[in-house]
């Protein structure tokens, strides 16, 4: 779910870069970019992967 919104929010900092859409300093896009940065790195560490509570194990 993170890389999903990582992925989105890749794409609005490139549509703010690619049609040269004037923001604010908090919206602007390599902001944006480096909130995808972050949630790309929580995906990739595991963050909300959930866990198996009383799964079957194969021995």
């Amino acid at each position: 779910m993170l890389g999903i919104a990582a992925a989105v929010l890749f794409f609005i900092a490139f549509l703010i870069n690619a049609a040269d859409i004037s923001t604010n300093d908090v919206f602007a896009s390599g902001n944006v970019m480096l909130l995808g940065l972050m949630l790309l790195a929580l995906h990739v560490a595991g963050v909300g992967a959930g866990t198996r509570i009383g799964g079957s194990r194969r021995r």
